[in-house]
């Protein structure tokens, strides 16, 4: 009777207690997700601002370069990128999209930025990096993305599949600018151009480019871009350094910057102007050649260098220059001047819209353009270019030919992309300064 009652008992505990969960016996993953390592890198400048410097001696007045405190600093925002878990899992669901399209692989990195979340897809053997980048619309569908970007990864044998994070981090001027990539940088004109996937600050060298061709539609970022180029330009170098001469035919975008010591001219608004300006540009830069070659030099470095050395011994430059003729014989007379010795300034010509230039005196513009891209690199002269029309007509082969650099903002389409890179991939951006 005992035996009957404790196997009732055994019962009812039985129907008592939950099922038992089945376990899955998956083998431990490897964390995927790869952070970068941002360490604070602040530049000289930056450091020294932060400690402010009492003055107690009259100094001689110098053109001073402007503080970093007079833009905003970056507000920190928690709590707007994913967790390590949530990117494991877009990882494993990745994988199983593409495993539905019959591309065999694993995702061996995630790696989380400010705009988009790259993930490193290791194909299976055999398998035609072309083929997934065909997938790149499937995949931003079956993502749930905007858009997706795949392309192969440089030196490496992984296919990077980049997909947009929900949240966008701002990109801040004065983060770049404060940072030692730009502050301690040798670069002769140096643009701070943004971040790159990974948070680091990206900073290019305008000398070197050495002409810049910038397109994409309204509100991509272009304007936003080319404020931030002037900008980077005015806290790098005095006046002495680098002049600008800024062509606006929208007559709003540039025209705050009229009155700064840099400007070599006001800032020209007028079509018709524009073509005076740049044909004065051409002149300047038929003049600098002149001076270079008498001096026997191959740039601008070369014959600022010889100027440097010059003043430092007090030496003075020698010209000949006619005075008249001779009453009797009518032969020139000519006389040997001595004159100080001074350095070339950089020149950089910023030409906001393109397309409104070209309507007006399309072939004037375009022979000054293309003379001043073929040549003005060696005297210190050197374009900026934007167009939000990235057609034929606007940029024709000519201008791009001599435009080894370009900069594409979201376009509409992938003919427009081409036009101005060459190849499709300026349609698949997110537009407000993605690049």
């Amino acid at each position: 009777a005992q035996d009957e009652l404790d196997e009732d008992r055994l019962d009812e505990l039985e129907d008592e207690l939950p099922p038992a969960r089945p376990m899955a016996f998956a083998p431990d993953r490897k964390a995927v997700v790869q952070h970068t390592v941002k360490k604070p890198s602040p530049s000289r400048q930056a450091m020294a601002e932060s400690q402010p410097a009492l003055r107690f001696e009259e100094q001689a007045q110098v053109y001073e370069l402007p503080p970093l405190s007079l833009l905003s600093a970056p507000v920190k925002v928690q709590g707007m990128q994913l967790s390590d878990e949530a990117l494991e899992e877009n990882a494993r669901m990745l994988e199983s999209v593409l495993d539905d399209y019959g591309v065999k692989g694993e995702i061996t990195a995630v790696r989380p930025g400010p705009v988009v979340t790259m993930y490193e897809l290791e194909p299976a053997p055999g398998l035609k990096a072309s083929r997934v980048i065909g997938l790149a619309d499937d995949i931003a569908r079956s993502m749930s993305a905007l858009s997706a970007r795949v392309s192969t990864v440089p030196g490496r044998s992984v296919i990077g599949i980049e997909l947009p994070n929900a949240h966008r981090e701002k990109v801040v001027l004065r983060e770049i600018l404060a940072a030692r990539d730009f502050g301690d940088s040798h670069l002769r004109l140096p643009l701070a151009l943004g971040k790159d996937i990974g948070g680091e600050p990206v900073v290019a060298n305008l000398a070197k480019m050495p002409h810049l061709l910038i397109a994409g539609t309204t509100g991509s970022g272009k304007s936003v871009a080319i404020n931030t180029m002037i900008l980077s330009l005015l806290y790098k170098l005095t006046p002495e350094e680098c002049r600008l001469i800024m062509i606006d035919p929208k007559m709003l975008e540039l025209s705050v910057y009229d009155g700064i010591p840099h400007l070599l001219s006001p800032v020209v608004t007028d079509p018709k102007k524009a073509v005076v300006a740049l044909k004065w540009v051409v002149g300047e830069m038929e003049e600098r050649y002149r001076k270079m070659s008498k001096m026997g030099v191959r740039n601008i470095e070369g014959y600022n260098g010889r100027v440097r050395e010059a003043l430092s011994k007090n030496e003075m430059f020698k010209r000949t220059i006619q005075t008249g003729f001779d009453e009797e014989t009518g032969d020139p007379i000519f006389e040997t001047e001595e004159f100080a010795p001074q350095p070339f300034p950089y020149i950089v010509v910023i030409v906001d819209e393109m397309a409104d230039l070209m309507m007006v005196a399309g072939k004037e513009i375009e022979a000054c353009i293309q003379r001043l891209a073929q040549m003005a690199r060696a005297s210190g002269i050197h374009l900026i270019m934007a167009t939000q029309r990235p057609s034929v007509d606007v940029i024709t082969g000519t201008i791009k030919a001599n435009f080894p650099t370009r900069i594409s903002f979201q376009v509409t389409s992938k003919i427009d992309s081409r036009t101005i890179l060459g190849e499709q991939g300026a349609e698949q951006l997110l537009g407000a300064g993605d690049m």
